[in-house]
């Protein structure tokens, strides 16, 4: 039975299209580039004029956990991206440095390389390069709040003997340290956080049968079927189908709207949180998501874009539903009738032992050694 459903699961991972290349996922790790790529993994698309190399990658990491990147001093890109909640943070939404909130909860940065498009909403964002400038220097809302100190704020690196020589070793060069450098080392880094030794994989791409209880194996069963249909928006070997990587043979389907909201009757959103309408304007956008990655999400609590549902049932109870109704209150309206939801979205119905099988699978997905790895950890308290 157990060889049977490993053989299942691969053939559905190469279905919708997240093998391991043409040839099927591979039997063991490699590094590409720097980067370490688990067995079943795909090679992920890597910008020529920004190859991660060990010395970026450090640099990064020690960016990444350093207050001194914001204005204030007052938090680094790990305040709101903790590795022990695979760089989430455990709010509803994010908090900037000022105190400011975010209208989204913390993007979860587990497998971040392999993301079609970056942030919860904007198809526009696709390289990390791009991304990462946001937070640093955006205003609406303030995060790290760099604007209008940019000088300031670099020359702290630049002055620090340490990450002058770091940064020479990592770039070259007569004047290293530069806001473009420094991105590029951040970008290194987040390339870096690569999840792909769950259980979950244990049992399918190494062939350790024991690796999954018989409860797993049931919530696997139910996650690939079509009675669910979970697989649709969050299949392939990152548990989105939002991924791209060398070899890519289908676009990504990124962005869908999940019947959270119908606050009008006729479909909308909550006003300054619409979703991928915000970017594009246009009426069938509204409300669109992107699907996120399922890896570790057992430690990401709470879910949603807006952080709205506390836990993994409260989540499948709103996809039993078929979408959410919201019964009074400023956003109250019935999800579920919402004209512009996803067609995978049309409920199902779960036995209350079915409905822990799926949340034990899920579970199963959870890297130990990724959200403990002392790769990725926070150099300054070493």
């Amino acid at each position: 039975m157990f060889g049977v459903h490993r053989l299942q699961i691969l053939a559905l991972l190469a279905i919708v299209g997240c093998g391991g290349g043409e040839g099927g996922p591979s039997e063991s790790d490699r590094q590409i580039s720097g980067l370490e790529i688990p067995a079943g993994f795909p090679d992920p698309i890597i910008p020529d004029d920004n190859v991660p190399t060990a010395a970026k990658i450090e640099l990064g990491r020690r960016l990444f956990y350093d207050v001194r990147l914001s204005r204030n001093g007052q938090q680094a890109c790990a305040g709101c991206h903790e590795q022990a909640r695979a760089f989430t943070d455990g709010r509803i939404v994010a908090e900037g440095s000022t105190g400011q909130l975010h209208p989204r909860n913390s993007s979860n940065l587990t497998n971040v390389a392999y993301n079609a498009s970056l942030t919860w909403a904007n198809p526009i964002l696709t390289e990390l390069e791009a991304q990462i400038l946001i937070p640093i220097f955006g205003e609406d809302p303030i995060e790290l709040g760099v604007t209008g100190a940019e000088d300031e704020v670099l020359a702290r690196f630049g002055d620090d003997p340490d990450y002058a020589a770091r940064f020479e070793v990592a770039f070259g060069g007569s004047d290293p340290v530069t806001w473009g450098h420094l991105v590029d080392a951040l970008a290194s880094f987040s390339r870096a956080l690569i999840s792909g030794g769950s259980r979950f994989d244990r049992f399918t791409y190494s062939g350790e049968t024991d690796a999954l209880t018989s409860s797993e194996i049931r919530g696997l069963g139910l996650f690939f079927s079509e009675r669910l249909e979970c697989f649709h928006c969050h299949g392939g070997f990152n548990f989105t189908e939002a991924s791209v990587h060398e070899g890519s043979v289908f676009e990504a389907t990124r962005f869908h709207n999940t019947g959270l909201y119908n606050v009008d009757g006729q479909g909308a959103y909550p006003a300054g949180n619409t979703g991928v309408h915000e970017v594009t304007d246009r009426p069938e956008d509204m409300g669109k998501f992107r699907a996120p990655t399922l890896r570790n999400i057992e430690v990401t609590a709470p879910y949603f874009h807006d952080g709205s549902a506390a836990t993994l049932e409260d989540v499948i109870r709103t996809y039993e539903a078929g979408g959410r109704l919201i019964v009074d209150g400023p956003n109250a309206g019935d999800g579920r009738a919402n004209p512009l939801k996803s067609g995978f979205v049309n409920g199902f119905t779960l036995s209350d032992q079915e409905r822990t099988d799926l949340i034990n699978f899920l579970k199963s997905l959870t890297d130990d050694a990724f959200v403990t790895d002392p790769r990725l950890s926070d150099p300054f308290r070493e």
